[in-house]
């Protein structure tokens, strides 16, 4: 069974030398994520209580690391879930908008591995260039064979669990069954992440 450190652990390791800043899609679907789960209120209760008041996210900006920590960290004390299982299912949420947002960069013959295959020479480039603040993670993804890819993930955030929920979601739009195996994990000390996908 995986161990997963607590977020704010995770909050001091992304908000120390690398002040990283998230794409504004990543609020306004987190945004849409919490009041899917908990009501139109329960985003602004979510704020306050993450310590950010009343702030407001535009899908073209770009905010600090730290604030997607406060948030999750605080949805984790009021649903008691793991952090890592809330940013997992948020991971599979967005899944849907993410496709519509950028399903025009794709080729319509690709399924599941092969828009996990493409994803940095295709999403992650057009977001870097049109919103300097932005840093997606930088992702090596290995195509292993037909039916396996493999993602080597070591983003200083360690939200290796958002990008499985990702993968699942894009499997669900293509309808195919993901088979998804974390061979090591940043949590448990490992340098990176190796996820594996399988179809």
């Amino acid at each position: 069974m995986t161990r997963y450190l607590p977020l704010p652990n995770m909050g001091k390791q992304i908000t120390g030398k690398r002040k990283g800043h998230v794409h504004g899609i990543i609020f306004s679907e987190l945004r849409k994520y919490v009041e899917a789960k908990t009501g139109n209120k329960g985003w602004d209760a979510l704020t306050a209580r993450a310590g950010l008041g009343m702030k407001l996210y535009t899908p073209f900006g770009a905010y600090p690391d730290a604030e997607v920590v406060a948030l999750v960290t605080a949805a984790s004390e009021v649903t008691g879930l793991p952090a890592n299982t809330i940013l997992e299912d948020f991971g599979e949420f967005i899944a849907p908008s993410l496709l519509s947002m950028y399903g025009h960069l794709l080729d319509p013959k690709w399924k599941t591995l092969d828009v996990l295959e493409h994803v940095e020479n295709t999403v992650h480039t057009v977001v870097r260039v049109k919103n300097q603040g932005a840093a997606p993670p930088q992702l090596k993804i290995a195509r292993t064979s037909p039916s396996e890819a493999v993602l080597k993930y070591d983003s200083p955030r360690k939200l290796c669990a958002v990008a499985k929920g990702i993968a699942k979601g894009v499997g669900k739009h293509f309808k195919e069954n993901l088979f998804i195996t974390e061979t090591q994990c940043m949590h448990r000390g490992a340098p990176h992440c190796t996820i594996h996908f399988r179809t």
